[in-house]
């Protein structure tokens, strides 16, 4: 146990990390209407997030099932290039204004900062199949995780996104414990080297590149060098934060229909809409704490049941201390 806890505080480290990086970035984004969903508030959101991942996870699963690996490698890279391209045009656009001062063309910066954000995810992308090392893997999936859960947080309102965490505990842990295909996706997601999960060496000189199948590594009962976090554990729950961030309670007597009258109260000198998302962040992580106790037994284990479970505890206590009440629509 004791030799376990510099890679679990590393791994703890990148939880918290990319939540609060999401956090600050969600402003960003949402001033630009960088959202998923038109309508944060709608409850359907949820339900078509939820098929768009079914669908996805089918379609890869089919590939390897059919022995069509390098299809599905090519499909999730693709995904990655496109994704970060996205995540990173905004701040790069930001970057070139204040560099040159805001005095430069407009449309000239947002075509420049263009050709780099897609320039620098080929260039990303590029290296990752090149020189596949954990440290490649994990800065990568840092990178895309921030981006994704501040897009997604700011496209679920506060019902739409405790909605979404609570399905995804319950799909996580039937796909981990009864049908086990989310062991068989991780596996292959392994194998093939890709940023869809987060790998933390617990001794020095470990290669990622030299990695073992976890299936049969888990069935040997062989001590595995690594540990490893997919960003669906990183992103899931941050989505709750930046929702909470995003998407304060209306003062007493406003409506949805208007939305600019936010109740933000300030608290110790912190605005209670943020004091909200970094309680939840350490509601998060106080789930992960507790998952660590599983994995150390060496079984595979459903994160999103503890770590939403700690996300959506912090949201409701939180609420109820600085309001009285939860407020949920």
């Amino acid at each position: 146990m004791r030799r376990e806890i510099p890679s679990i505080a590393a791994m703890a480290a990148l939880l918290v990390g990319s939540q609060i990086a999401a956090i600050a970035l969600s402003p960003l984004f949402f001033g630009a209407g960088f959202q998923a969903f038109q309508r944060p508030e709608d409850v359907t959101n949820t339900v078509i997030y939820l098929i768009m991942i079914l669908a996805f996870t089918a379609v890869i699963l089919g590939l390897v099932r059919y022995k069509r690996q390098n299809l599905a490698k090519y499909v999730i890279m693709a995904s990655i290039f496109i994704t970060l391209a996205f995540i990173l045009l905004l701040p790069l656009l930001y970057a070139l204004d204040y560099a040159t001062g805001g005095t430069a063309d407009l449309v000239l910066l947002e075509n420049v900062a263009t050709v780099l954000a897609f320039a620098t995810a080929a260039g990303l992308v590029y290296l990752l199949v090149k020189f596949p090392e954990w440290y490649v893997v994990d800065a990568i999936g840092i990178t895309t995780a921030a981006g994704v859960t501040a897009i997604l947080g700011i496209s679920f309102g506060t019902l739409p996104a405790i909605l979404l965490l609570i399905a995804l505990a319950f799909y996580d842990a039937w796909a981990v414990y009864r049908t086990k295909h989310m062991i068989t996706l991780a596996d292959e997601l392994t194998s093939q080297r890709l940023p869809i999960l987060l790998v933390i060496p617990k001794k020095a000189g470990y290669s990622f590149r030299q990695q073992k199948s976890l299936k049969e590594q888990v069935a040997s009962g062989e001590e595995r060098e690594a540990m490893f976090v997919g960003l669906g554990d990183l992103i899931i729950p941050g989505i709750m934060a930046v929702s909470a961030f995003t998407f304060p309670p209306l003062k007493p007597g406003a409506t949805p229909a208007d939305p600019w009258v936010p109740d933000i109260r300030t608290i110790l000198g912190v605005p209670s809409n943020l004091l909200i998302a970094l309680f939840v962040v350490f509601g998060c992580l106080v789930g992960f704490l507790a998952l660590m106790r599983f994995v150390l037994r060496g079984n595979p284990q459903a994160g999103l049941p503890l770590l939403n479970g700690g996300a959506l505890v912090a949201f409701v206590i939180m609420n109820l201390l600085v309001y009285g009440t939860v407020h949920i629509l």
